[in-house]
């Protein structure tokens, strides 16, 4: 008998601002919220956001859902410790000059530069940390 496991739905990440943090993500990976997830007009209060976001890949797959915390410490990979990564997120590019395109992206959607390998021969990368900490990857793969 072939043993079959769970379907992997989709990754959660904890913020202290949801919709801030489903924002980051849904611009930055060019994805869409779930239906009836997405920001309410001007003037109408966020119910939404202020629980759970659900970001949907257009292409299919693992999805990525935001959860609202009260605090949430921030890690502190990739220097020492005393707060590890716990998860963090690799995405990937075709070059060099799609990572240095992907890089001013990132910081003007609000994430932040934690380490810059971008000249590694080998496999050019640069380590972030999104708007509530959470330090995530991208490389050249």
């Amino acid at each position: 008998m072939v043993e079959r496991g769970p379907t992997f739905r989709q990754v959660v990440l904890d913020g202290t601002d949801a919709r801030a943090l489903a924002e980051f993500y849904r611009r930055l990976l060019v994805w869409n919220y779930r239906p009836g997830d997405e920001s309410p007009p001007p003037g109408v209060e966020d119910e939404r956001g202020k629980d759970w976001l659900v970001l949907r890949n257009p292409q299919g797959g693992t999805q990525l859902a935001v959860q609202q915390v009260d605090r949430l410490p921030e890690a502190s990979w990739p220097e020492a410790e005393p707060i590890p990564q716990q998860l963090h997120l690799d995405l990937t590019v075709d070059s060099v000059e799609e990572l240095d395109a992907q890089h001013g992206r990132v910081l003007d959607f609000g994430g932040r530069l934690l380490l810059d390998r971008s000249d590694d021969p080998d496999e050019p990368l640069r380590v972030y940390a999104d708007p509530a900490g959470h330090p995530f990857c991208i490389f050249v793969a």
